[in-house]
């Protein structure tokens, strides 16, 4: 069994440009090492806006190869602080092929993984199937120095599916790189709810696997004007919870932070010895998974 570690996610909006975006990111990843954190994680597309709110085409010259800038920036500062760094980013693969990626960067600076996300949203103001190709690098639970940390990004975050794919694959925790927020028309009337069905469903993937969850949002009002589209209010509240579901830390709604937490592989493995969800699948049952909906 590997020994305890602590996990720091950083809270925070982009800054107009990629360079300065990226230049923040290593400040705050430099500020979570001082703070005890062994494994950084930033959140989904942090080097720059969150460009899907629309579609437009100009933004796919946002998108970079790995390696690239911000593979190259990012593991700089995980060499410098010695610490895992989990780095999400827009990849262009190729020529008109783009993912919503991460890299998971180990202490000497060198490439652990990488996740391509799995599962694509396609709403008002989140029109990332204009973007982005369905990730094929299947679930990942990548080997690190502490242990397997699980990969997932933003939508990921609503199937069970997903969760327990990953889990089963030996990760200590799942991290979610997330950019979620409200919409200004609906924020007075369904903003608690979206918030904490986002908290709740997350929460769940915790307990039913009995593992460490950890997500990633940022912050910030990004765009103008009262359309779907137009405007996003990300509503921050990165959080970590334990295999029980507790929250263990949480960041504010409109703040930068950085939040730390003690991941205990003892803890993970006595709540599965009293709570075995997983032990108890009936595997031989679960074939109507496979498809799309009913007969």
């Amino acid at each position: 069994m590997t020994s305890p570690f602590t996990i720091g996610l950083v809270q925070m909006a982009p800054e107009k440009s990629v360079s300065a975006s990226l230049e923040k990111a290593a400040s705050r990843i430099a500020d979570a090492a001082k703070a005890g954190a062994n494994v950084v994680c930033l959140p989904e597309l942090f080097a720059t806006e969150y460009f899907c709110r629309n579609q437009d085409h100009a933004a796919f010259d946002l998108a970079e190869p790995i390696p690239g800038p911000t593979t190259e920036a990012m593991a700089a500062a995980a060499k410098a602080t010695g610490t895992v760094v989990v780095a999400p980013l827009f990849e262009r693969r190729g020529p008109g092929c783009y993912h919503n990626s991460l890299v998971v960067l180990g202490p000497d600076g060198s490439v652990l993984g990488r996740y391509r996300k799995m599962h694509i949203p396609h709403d008002p103001g989140f029109e990332e199937k204009f973007y982005f190709t369905p990730g094929d690098t299947g679930f990942t639970a990548v080997k690190t120095p502490y242990g397997p940390i699980g990969t997932l990004i933003c939508w990921d975050q609503w199937f069970p599916e997903a969760a327990r794919a990953t889990a089963l694959l030996g990760a200590l925790v799942l991290v979610y790189p997330t950019a979620i927020g409200w919409h200004p028309s609906e924020k007075a009337e369904y903003g608690a709810r979206q918030r904490e069905a986002w908290m709740t469903v997350q929460r769940g993937h915790a307990i039913a696997n009995g593992i460490y969850v950890a997500a990633i949002n940022r912050v910030g009002i990004e765009g103008g004007g009262p359309g779907y589209g137009e405007t996003l209010e990300f509503w921050g509240s990165s959080f970590l919870a334990d295999p029980s579901g507790q929250v263990m830390a949480q960041a504010g709604t409109d703040t930068e932070e950085i939040i730390t937490g003690v991941i205990d592989p003892a803890i993970l493995e006595t709540t599965r010895r009293h709570w075995p969800f997983l032990r108890d699948r009936r595997v031989d049952a679960y074939g109507g998974l496979t498809r799309l909906y009913g007969d």
